[in-house]
């Protein structure tokens, strides 16, 4: 498809966000791969349009993903770094994705108060507490959080 126009980008792009937000960089990528032979100074012209439009938004992006994400139970760095990997201009990350959040520690307290985990969240030092702890921190939580996380769970079930 050599002969790629705009309408038909744009027509592409709006089905790509039609479906969710999508980063530019996300959306760049898309197209890309969806048409190969398109100039990328035509795809970079249909992206601006979009944005102009306000139908192509990082910070709506952002704002969604991190929400959802968070939402899901994962933590601080991990988010941020997803949204790096995904363009997203630090400035932007900052508005939604930052360490002094409350949530992050409800997120880690509700994977600790998980009946499963509880035990291993208030035996301090066993092997099941150090990999409940390797799990929160492959998740993106950073160490205070985790160590509130696990006060709160402490506080709330003392006799295990």
């Amino acid at each position: 498809m050599s002969d790629c126009d705009t309408p038909m980008l744009r027509r592409a792009s709006m089905d790509f966000l039609a479906r969710r937000e999508h980063s530019a960089h996300e959306l760049k990528q898309k197209l890309l791969q969806k048409f190969p032979n398109a100039a990328e100074s035509v795809i970079n012209l249909t992206l601006d349009q979009l944005k102009k439009d306000n139908l192509q938004s990082d910070t709506r992006f952002a704002e969604s993903y991190s929400r959802y994400r968070k939402n899901r139970g994962f933590g601080f760095l991990l988010i941020k770094r997803e949204l790096a990997i995904r363009r997203v201009a630090l400035n932007i990350v900052e508005k939604y994705v930052f360490p002094d959040d409350d949530a992050w520690v409800e997120s880690a307290t509700r994977i600790l108060s998980k009946p499963r985990n509880i035990g291993a969240a208030t035996a301090t030092g066993s092997k099941e507490h150090l990999k409940l702890l390797r799990h929160l921190r492959s998740r993106g939580f950073l160490a205070r959080q985790i160590d509130a996380a696990v006060r709160e769970v402490a506080s709330l079930h003392p006799s295990r």
